[in-house]
């Protein structure tokens, strides 16, 4: 059985009829209307945003409204003024135009910090703002269970500060690199660096440099070893450690190496030429070193618990007070 389809020519398909004055009047007029309604929502998704941001960091946004007092016009940094907040740099990060396209084309209702785009820039501060809100979620809902009650540790981990550094893998061994781990676990960041400046191995180097690295890491992202520059030094101080020797405290911020481990990596493989065409595997181990960096009052701390435990131990006695029962005249062979 044969289907007839009836179909449009081509060529009337394909004719476009030229529209008359009154349709394009029309058709202007509601592209126009759609232009504004599209910006009016992106100007409103935009405060949305800004609004957002505000809210999850507004020490940032406080200071993005009030801006920076820029240069003067001979080139140099103007001076500070307090009344129109702090000032950066004309080598920042965050430095932009004095006309951004967020201005240009916001409406006037629109609070748009002068000279900076706050949504350009909360795409590195605050990359996963849905993951950031559910996990703020996350903890608020378990602070409610708990009644606002907190463990030890989770009290540790908010009054004190700590971090943990591991290093690239370096071209030694454990039995090598085991002896400079404990050499370095227990002292301050400053002695344990002139420990391996000094010292005759030959991993020496890069553990030093990884002792640097770690020491400049603690003090940007955890503000550790700052009591002198912040003047929260405290007052000195003289503790007895574990071991029962005496240590003094002059900064209760000061850095100072709490564990160090090493641990063991992949083995880098290589060929030694033999007689006959034949050839050896070598085998190069590799090794991390980790370090696990903290506070001096983290040892105050630590000093004043085994003080409280001394004072609270119980009286030891060598026999119990307890009446003797289940006693024979013979033995129980």
């Amino acid at each position: 059985m044969t289907r007839i389809i009836s179909r449009r020519p081509a060529a009337i398909s394909q004719t476009r009829w030229p529209a008359t004055t009154s349709q394009t009047r029309r058709y202007a007029s509601q592209q126009s209307s759609t232009d504004d309604t599209t910006q009016q929502d992106q100007a409103r998704l935009q405060l949305e945003r800004f609004g957002k941001f505000r809210e999850s960091n507004p020490i940032l946004a406080d200071y993005l409204e009030n801006g920076d007092q820029g240069q003067t016009r001979d080139g140099k940094d103007a001076p500070n003024d307090p009344t129109k907040g702090p000032r950066l740099s004309s080598s920042s990060l965050f430095s932009a135009p004095a006309v951004t396209a967020v201005e240009r084309h916001a409406p006037q209702w629109f609070p748009v910090p002068p000279g900076r785009n706050p949504i350009s820039m909360a795409t590195k501060l605050d990359p996963q703002p849905t993951k950031r809100r559910a996990w703020e979620r996350k903890m608020v809902i378990m602070e409610v269970r708990k009644r606002g009650r907190i463990s030890k540790e989770e009290r540790i981990r908010r009054t004190e500060r700590a971090l943990t550094a591991r290093s690239d893998f370096l071209r030694t061994s454990i039995k090598k690199l085991q002896p400079l781990a404990n050499q370095i676990a227990g002292k301050s960041i400053e002695d344990a660096i002139v420990q391996m400046r000094f010292s005759k191995k030959g991993a020496a180097v890069e553990v030093k440099r990884h002792l640097e690295e770690a020491r400049l890491k603690a003090i940007v992202e955890r503000g550790m070893g700052l009591g002198k520059v912040q003047e929260a030094a405290g007052s000195k101080t003289v503790i007895r450690l574990k071991d029962g020797t005496r240590h003094k405290i002059d900064d209760r911020t000061g850095i100072y190496i709490d564990q160090s481990w090493v641990g063991r990596g992949s083995y880098a493989s290589s060929r030694s030429p033999r007689a006959k065409g034949t050839s050896h595997v070598l085998r190069h181990p590799q090794t991390s070193i980790s370090v696990l960096l903290k506070e001096e009052k983290t040892r105050i701390r630590e000093y004043g618990e085994r003080q409280e435990k001394w004072r609270n131990r119980k009286v030891w006695t060598p026999l119990p007070d307890r009446p003797v029962t289940a006693q024979r005249q013979q033995y129980c062979w």
